[in-house]
């Protein structure tokens, strides 16, 4: 009887193909899982870019003399307040739920953050008026904005 004798050859070709292709699904998986870091991460750039851009674009777009002032409310914190010539409606920027809010309204009407516009998320919002700046505190870091027409507190 004539016994038959097989290689290991086919087994080992199997075993590389497997090692392949199981390094192929780890490549893929770690690179989606690089590329979805890296989206994320641009995505958070891009919203402390705005917020940073929106704050002195918004005051230099309305910069005329008694047009900007700050307040306080008792509910919302800090409001910079940016009046829309004599129209009597003024853009009012606060924060409100982790979020910076712009409500359009007239002057000295009650805020409501629910038909305000988000801008931006952040949970801090602070101002402070020095030497003619405005000082703008929020999680994307300080905003110093200087008007042309100075700046009042209210």
């Amino acid at each position: 009887m004539r016994e038959k004798h097989t290689s290991g050859l086919g087994l080992v070709m199997i075993g590389i193909a497997a090692i392949f292709l199981a390094g192929f699904f780890l490549l893929v998986v770690f690179g989606a899982q690089s590329y979805r870091g890296t989206v994320s991460g641009r995505g958070d750039n891009m919203d402390v870019r705005a917020l940073e851009a929106y704050l002195p674009t918004v005051v230099k777009g309305s910069d005329r003399a008694g047009a900007i002032t700050l307040r306080r409310d008792p509910a919302l914190g800090d409001v910079l307040v940016i009046a829309d010539g004599d129209s009597g409606y003024a853009t009012h920027l606060y924060c409100f739920d982790g979020a910076l809010m712009e409500d359009y309204t007239a002057i000295g009407e009650e805020l409501s953050p629910e038909r305000a516009q988000r801008i931006a998320a952040t949970r801090r919002f602070e101002l402070r008026l020095t030497e003619g700046l405005i000082e703008v505190y929020t999680d994307a870091g300080r905003v110093l904005i200087h008007p042309r027409s100075g700046g009042e507190t209210a």
